[in-house]
């Protein structure tokens, strides 16, 4: 018998580790400073710690996920751990649960899952505890000095009106709300001995009552059978999907849920879509309860992030509001999660792991047996379907809260007629009529920058991204041509490249350029233009909302971030430039993300006693899908598409999964794919339609190409057995190792 089988004979204490790396296995390690068969003490040793290894050239976090006695390989290959980090399993046992359900569902390897579930502090192997945050307060010389002092630093000069304001002090997060630039002119305050550096506890102290803010609105009749329907059922799980009109109140809906889980000491947690909708939010719920409440999203430091997850953790935060990744933050005791616009592609990460965050959360809330609320006013096409084979209980919303009407809507047939800029003297009238009497109006146009294209008005030459197969997006307020799909940037030439002609002609319509017009149009009144460039910087879009609701501005244009979710009830006109985007594109979702945009938008008029308006420009208006959704409504609509869907084997009716691969070299994609398909065919599978490989719709994006395949299944569970038998072998494939590739199930962008 040889060394390496009496070594493999002797008992072990074998570490089952997921590492951050997309392979699809766990790796088994020796426990650090372990000398054959003596092993450690196994209190250290529980799945959920954190684990440094020795991994490749460098050293990764892993978790440790079991604890075995023998493994595959004999112990001379096994490496022991460097260090174990933890005392405690830093990954609670649910979020294990659900990591697991979420890497085979998706078919992503479990280390990526599991590491996607931690904060950016603890994947880095830092400290999982409470730290002091730094602020910064004046000093009494700071207080002393002068206004006049500062008149060459206008800048230095309102730091100093916000200290001399704010005399307990400020934190970082506050300060990069008013500048990015705050730490040079901290500084600056700090050698001139105008601030002190004080520390803070990261956590507030936990009150000792929970206390509500009674609502003075009275709910109506569907409101009451709602909270009703979902507070009978938090001791069990149970999906209800919250069907209601723009305006119809489910946030109060969402209030009085949350008043019932809070009084039974458990936590509840709201996921929104986007950041923007994040501080409106955030600042009703402050006003309602008097509660920790922590808020989580892309813009928070990571130390920020780890104290959030800590206060969800140990159950100091009794609510968490965030956007998609805070669905993953533990909690010490569920009560209910509440998911709002649930219809929201936001909710899809888009790369890397893709996970669906509602799917996911309803997973989470049946392991916890604790009710789920997805809500909308144009709920999802699956949510739909769900609700008609009876997994989900329907909770309608028919009528506005507080008596507000619904407002008219009317097509602007835009055939042949005479425009100013892209506007019709019709919608020019109404948003006279509308200003004039004192009211606001908001216009809606899903296409930010100036132009979307540039062309040459002598030879026709137009100004294209090199790394993509698409125009480029002209920026009249910084000069320069922006690709939209990869970010490149140029400078806007001031002749033709190809024929030198000073002639350039930006053509199309976008926000920037409907700004320029109305402040052409409307002088004496203020515009705000709300889009991804105009709120780039921390606490812009804040401040346009607070320049919104206080009246300072009047007119207000913008894309999807100014649709969803906001309460604007001065609003009485609202205005779609250009209804017509989405009846023709290349998503099969198209249509139906054109719908749900229209009624978001359209729910912003007339959200009080003032009754609202809108008009929708369009040069179809007998589309028969334009006229189910005025005439009629988004659930007619809806049945609509539910029907070609259904004829066409598309979702919600089948399970797809999107295969993509991409290289810098055309035809790699293509080959990886076709050895891919070629797996398929040598295995055996029923009920499984593939279609493709063919390019992707925009095939050149980035610099590199790009193609995709697709597997489609009446049958979720044999497009899931196909997958799970398939994915890790595509790996080991010959042309993997020349492409990237990645997989979709339930993909939600085509494109």
């Amino acid at each position: 018998m040889g060394i390496a089988e009496k070594e493999q004979k002797t008992p072990l204490t074998i570490l089952r580790i997921a590492v951050p790396v997309p392979l699809y296995t766990l790796f088994d390690y020796l426990p650090p400073n372990s000398k054959g068969s003596e092993s450690i003490d196994s209190f250290d040793l529980q799945p959920g710690i954190r684990i440094r290894i020795p991994f490749g050239r460098t050293d990764h976090i892993g978790v440790l996920v079991e604890v075995y006695k023998n493994s595959e390989k004999p112990q001379y290959r096994l490496k022991k751990a460097i260090e174990i980090l933890d005392q405690k399993p830093v990954i609670s046992h649910d979020i294990f649960q659900l990591s697991r359900f979420a890497a085979a569902y998706y078919h992503h390897p479990l280390g990526e899952v599991i590491n996607n579930t931690l904060p950016p502090l603890l994947r880095q192997g830092k400290e999982a505890g409470y730290k002091n945050i730094n602020y910064w307060k004046l000093t009494p010389e700071g207080f002393k000095v002068s206004f006049n002092e500062l008149k060459r630093a206008p800048q230095q000069k309102i730091f100093l009106e916000l200290f001399q304001t704010h005399r307990q002090g400020l934190s970082a997060s506050q300060l990069s709300e008013v500048t990015t630039s705050w730490r040079r002119i901290i500084n600056i305050f700090i050698k001139n001995r105008w601030l002190e550096v004080c520390e803070a506890p990261s956590v507030p102290a936990t009150p000792k009552t929970k206390k509500f803010n009674q609502s003075l609105l009275e709910l109506n009749k569907n409101q009451q059978q709602a909270v009703q329907s979902v507070t009978k059922s938090l001791s069990k799980f149970q999906t209800f999907l919250l069907d209601g009109v723009t305006g119809s109140g489910k946030t109060e809906v969402y209030f009085r849920i949350i008043e019932e889980v809070i009084q039974k000491n458990r936590q509840a947690m709201v996921l929104v879509p986007e950041i923007g909708l994040t501080p409106q939010l955030v600042e009703r719920f402050k006003k309602r309860f008097s509660v920790p409440l922590v808020v989580v999203h892309s813009e928070i430091s990571n130390r920020e992030r780890l104290n959030a997850w800590l206060q969800a953790k140990d159950g100091t935060a009794v609510i968490v509001i965030g956007t998609r990744s805070a669905l993953f933050l533990p909690l010490h005791s569920s009560g209910v999660f509440i998911i709002d616009e649930e219809h929201d592609i936001s909710f899809k990460q888009q790369e890397g792991f893709r996970y669906h965050a509602r799917d996911i959360a309803i997973m989470r809330a049946s392991q916890a047996n604790v009710p789920i609320i997805l809500g909308s006013a144009t709920p999802s096409l699956e949510s739909l379907r769900n609700v008609s084979l009876g997994r989900y209980r329907s909770l309608k919303l028919t009528k506005r809260a507080g008596g507000a009407q619904k407002p008219t809507i009317k097509l602007l047939d835009i055939r042949n007629r005479a425009m100013e800029s892209n506007l019709s003297l019709s919608l020019l009238k109404a948003i006279r009529q509308h200003l004039e009497a004192g009211n606001q109006v908001l216009l809606f146009l899903n296409r930010r920058g100036y132009a979307p294209s540039v062309i040459c008005h002598k030879c026709g030459w137009i100004a294209e991204c090199r790394r993509c197969d698409a125009s480029m997006t002209f920026h009249q307020y910084r000069q320069k041509l922006c690709c939209h799909h990869c970010g490149s940037q140029n400078q806007m030439p001031n002749s033709c490249p190809k024929c030198q002609e000073t002639k350039l002609i930006s053509r199309g319509y976008g926000t920037e350029r409907v700004e320029q017009i109305l402040k052409q149009h409307f002088p004496d009144y203020g515009i705000e233009r709300i889009d991804r460039d105009s709120t780039s910087r921390k606490g812009a879009m804040e401040q346009c909302l607070k320049n919104i609701h206080e009246g300072r501005s009047q007119l207000l244009v913008g894309t999807q971030m100014l649709a969803k979710g906001h309460h604007f009830p001065n609003v009485t006109l609202v205005g779609i430039i250009d209804a017509d985007q989405g009846l023709f594109g290349v998503d099969f979702r198209a249509s139906e993300r054109m719908a749900q945009l229209i009624i978001q938008v359209t729910g912003r008029a007339g959200r009080e006693e003032k009754p609202g308006e809108v008009l929708i420009q369009t040069h179809h208006p007998e589309h028969p899908l334009l006229q189910a959704l005025v005439q009629q409504d988004y659930h007619e609509f809806a049945k609509l598409v539910m029907q070609e869907r259904l004829t066409a084997d598309l979702p919600p009716y089948c399970s797809m999964a999107l295969l993509r691969a991409e290289a810098t070299e055309s035809k790699l994609p293509g080959l990886f794919l076709e050895e891919a398909t070629q797996l398929i065919n040598d295995t055996k599978h029923s009920n499984i339609l593939i279609f493709g490989p063919v390019p992707a719709p925009m095939e050149r994006r980035a610099g590199r190409f790009r193609a995709q395949l697709i597997l489609q299944s009446t049958e979720r569970s044999d497009l899931h057995r196909l997958l799970k038998a398939w994915v890790p072998r595509l790996g080991k494939l010959k042309a993997a190792r020349k492409v990237r590739w990645s997989l979709d199930v339930d993909p939600m962008d085509m494109i």
